[in-house]
């Protein structure tokens, strides 16, 4: 057998498909196959040759899918809320809320409101009671009035026989809008009730300043001369409408401010044209500090007692 028949024969039975061999000749009506030796020189008959192999399938590159746009996100339509009844703030407003609220430099730019015309001496000299009060809470005769709280009118009988002076109110004062308030106060009564006076029919309570001094480190201090001679025509008022026959003064900066000099305690002190009899005694507040000084003050309201009788 030649190499190239072999090949075939091993090819061909790797493929599962043998050598099949027929006679030439077959005798007639035989069915039977006959085997012969492949020693004879039969006739080869080669099959069909298999069918060619099918190739694998080349990849074929394929693209992924273009994914499909996601639907764009449904917006909930934003209910637009009812007109206020405010009108729009106009573009100044608009322009000072975008500003930064921690600055205050805008407050220098205010102009400062000028400051009303004082009232003068003749006037103050016409007021009755109500036109006095209400020029004395309203007052500008100095420069008190830039840094006050309040004006503190007096209080009392409107036709008192006595007077009562504090030199200017204090911080006390100034809160309760009365002159000498507190303890200090009821002091004040108990030491007129001493002498048999009435505190609420007798005796009117006022200030030679109405107005509240202060110091740098806002604490209170005494009247300075301007601030006694720009209120002192309140005072004359008040002494010419009340009628007051005797007058006290309450602490040495009243007794000084009233004198407008040198004051002294233990004696009968004459006021002014009317030659108003005056004694000095203590403030109730210097009394409450120092209680050992009341026999002094003791003497002070007998003194005064005396010169009225």
């Amino acid at each position: 057998m030649s190499q190239t028949i072999a090949r075939s024969t091993v090819f061909l039975d790797e493929m599962g498909v043998g050598v099949q061999w027929k006679l030439r000749n077959p005798p007639v009506g035989e069915e039977a196959a006959v085997e012969y030796d492949v020693a004879e020189e039969p006739v080869a008959v080669v099959a069909e040759a298999p069918p060619a192999p099918v190739p694998a399938p080349v990849p074929v590159a394929v693209s992924a899918p273009t994914p499909a746009p996601a639907p764009a996100p449904v917006v909930a339509p934003v209910p637009t809320p009812a007109p206020s009844f405010n009108p729009e703030p106009p573009a100044e407003e608009v322009e000072f809320a975008a500003a930064d609220e921690d600055s205050t430099a805008w407050f220098d730019e205010a102009p400062v409101p000028a400051r009303a015309e004082p009232v003068g001496d003749a006037a103050i000299a016409a007021m009755d009671w109500p036109a006095l009060k209400t020029a004395v809470s309203t007052c500008t005769r100095c420069a008190l009035c830039d840094t006050r709280r309040n004006a503190v009118n007096g209080r009392g009988a409107a036709d008192a026989s006595w007077f009562a002076i504090a030199a200017a109110p204090s911080r006390l004062d100034e809160k309760e809008n009365q002159v000498i308030a507190g303890e200090a106060g009821q002091l004040l009564d108990n030491m007129l009730k001493a002498i048999s006076l009435k505190p609420e029919a007798d005796v009117y309570v006022t200030s030679l300043v109405k107005c509240r001094p202060s110091g740098p480190d806002g604490a209170d201090r005494a009247p300075s001369g301007e601030e006694l001679l720009a209120c002192r025509p309140f005072l004359e008022r008040e002494l010419a409408l009340t009628g007051a026959t005797m007058a006290m003064t309450f602490g040495q900066h009243a007794a000084k401010g009233l004198m407008m000099g040198p004051a002294t305690r233990g004696q009968v002190m004459r006021y002014g044209a009317a030659q108003l009899p005056v004694v000095a005694t203590y403030h109730p507040d210097d009394l409450l500090r120092k209680p050992e000084d009341k026999a002094k003050a003791w003497g002070d309201l007998c003194l005064a007692k005396a010169a009225r009788d």
